[in-house]
C-alpha cells in the first residue's frame, strides 16, 4: 500500500520536476526584467517555444513569449500560476494538447485539463481574454486526428458557453484539398512548423490577438 502511494506520488511530481528548469529559467529572467503587464501571453509547448518571429508577427502586442517544448495542457495548469498569471496579461494566447494524444491522452482528459486551465487564470484574472488555439493536424500524429476534432470540438462549445474566451481554428485551415495536413506547413519530422506555418496561424490569429 505505502509502495502504491509512493509509486502515484512519483508519478504525478515526474512531469513538473522534468519542466522545472525551464520554468525557473523564466522566473530568473521576469526578476531581472519583469515584463509589463497588460500585455498579450502565448503559452504552450514547442509550437510556441519553436515560435522564433513572434514579436516581429504582433509588433503591436509585445508578446510575452512562454513555450516550452514537450509540455502538455496538465502542466500548464500547474505552471500558469508561475508563467502565466504574475503578468496580469489582458490576453492569453494558449497552444496545448498536441502532446497529450502522444502520451495516450484522451479527448476528455483534453478537455478537462483546458477547464481547469480556465477554473487556475480565472480565480486570478477574471477579465483576461483566454484564446484556444486548436489542437494541429500534425502529419506525424495524423493517427490521432479522430481525438483530436473530438478534444477540439469539446473545447469550442466549452468557449461559445463562456465570456472573454476564443476558439481559434487551426486544425481545418492546415488541411490540403485532399483533407490530409498540408505538407508544406511541417518541417522534416512532421511535427513541427515552417515558416509558411506560422505564417499561417499569423494571419489566421491577427484579427484576434489585438
Amino acid at each position: 500500500m505505502i509502495l502504491a502511494i509512493a509509486l502515484a506520488l512519483q508519478a504525478q511530481a515526474a512531469p513538473v520536476a522534468r519542466f522545472e528548469k525551464e520554468v525557473a529559467r523564466f522566473e530568473a529572467a521576469d526578476r531581472t526584467s519583469m515584463p509589463p503587464g497588460n500585455g498579450v501571453v502565448f503559452a504552450g509547448s514547442s509550437t510556441i517555444e519553436r515560435w522564433h518571429n513572434l514579436d516581429q508577427d504582433f509588433p503591436a502586442v509585445h508578446p510575452i513569449q512562454r513555450g516550452i517544448g514537450s509540455t502538455r495542457l496538465d502542466d500548464w495548469v500547474r505552471f500558469a500560476p508561475r508563467i502565466v498569471i504574475p503578468y496580469h496579461p489582458r490576453q492569453i494566447v494558449l497552444y496545448a494538447g498536441d502532446n497529450d494524444f502522444a502520451d495516450g491522452q484522451s479527448a476528455d482528459n483534453v478537455y478537462r485539463d483546458f477547464r481547469d486551465f480556465v477554473r487556475v487564470v480565472r480565480g486570478a484574472l477574471p477579465d483576461a481574454e483566454i484564446v484556444f488555439v486548436s489542437v494541429k493536424p500534425s502529419p506525424s500524429r495524423w493517427k490521432y486526428r479522430e481525438r483530436m476534432r473530438r478534444a477540439n470540438t469539446l473545447v469550442r462549445a466549452y468557449i461559445r458557453q463562456h465570456r472573454k474566451m476564443r476558439y481559434v481554428d487551426v486544425f481545418n485551415p492546415m488541411l490540403g484539398a485532399n483533407g490530409h495536413p498540408t505538407p508544406e506547413l511541417f518541417v522534416d519530422d512532421s511535427l513541427h512548423m515552417t515558416p509558411a506555418g506560422y505564417a499561417l496561424w499569423t494571419s489566421i490569429l491577427k484579427p484576434v490577438v489585438k
